[in-house]
């Protein structure tokens, strides 16, 4: 008997230093369950027959239809007007400067801001990281070392970008094929 608590023993000391076993397991702290998605990571998707939505789609064949979707009507899904007001105000502002421009420089955009009375923590801290994240904008900047090698400058230039089209034809697609091929395997 004393010997089988000593390889039991040996056996848990193992476990713990590896990590494993239902010792381990007992000593990590609980999680906390999930809230749900992050707003910053989500997109808004009203309801496909809602009435904020323009028709997209021939509601018997679901055959899409050719019309497109205005620039306001495309920022309904990054920054929903019904629920973040001042950013889709301020993000649809901008983008309009962005359709004229197509690109703009640090002191550009500085100006722009300016020029439209908007917060420069809500533009930088909210309104571009998420143009940028979904794919709306590029964001580069280049290094630029002063004449004197003393001083360093990165410069921003921002663009228009078709990632964001590219990322949600590439899952439209995807699910197309999905109910196409289930559909034919049904007949």
């Amino acid at each position: 008997m004393a010997e089988e608590t000593d390889e039991g023993a040996e056996k848990e000391i193992e476990e713990k230093e590896k990590g494993t076993g239902a010792s381990a397991s007992k000593k990590e702290k609980p999680s906390v369950a999930s809230r749900g998605i992050p707003s910053g990571d989500s997109l808004y998707l009203p309801s496909h027959y809602s009435g904020e939505l323009r028709a997209f789609q021939d509601a018997k064949s679901e055959a899409p239809l050719k019309n497109v979707w205005k620039l306001e009507e495309v920022m309904n899904f990054v920054f929903p007007k019904r629920y973040q007001a001042k950013y889709h105000e301020v993000a649809l502002a901008f983008m309009q400067e962005m359709d004229r421009r197509l690109e703009m420089g640090g002191k550009e955009v500085g100006a722009f801001i300016a020029a439209n009375g908007i917060s420069k923590a809500t533009f930088y801290n909210r309104v571009l990281p998420r143009l940028k994240r979904v794919g709306m904008l590029k964001v580069e900047r280049e290094t630029i070392v002063a004449l004197d090698g003393k001083r360093k400058f990165r410069p921003m230039k921002i663009s228009l970008s078709k990632t964001f089209g590219n990322y949600l034809s590439k899952i439209g697609e995807s699910w197309q094929a999905l109910v196409d091929d289930a559909r034919s395997r049904k007949q």
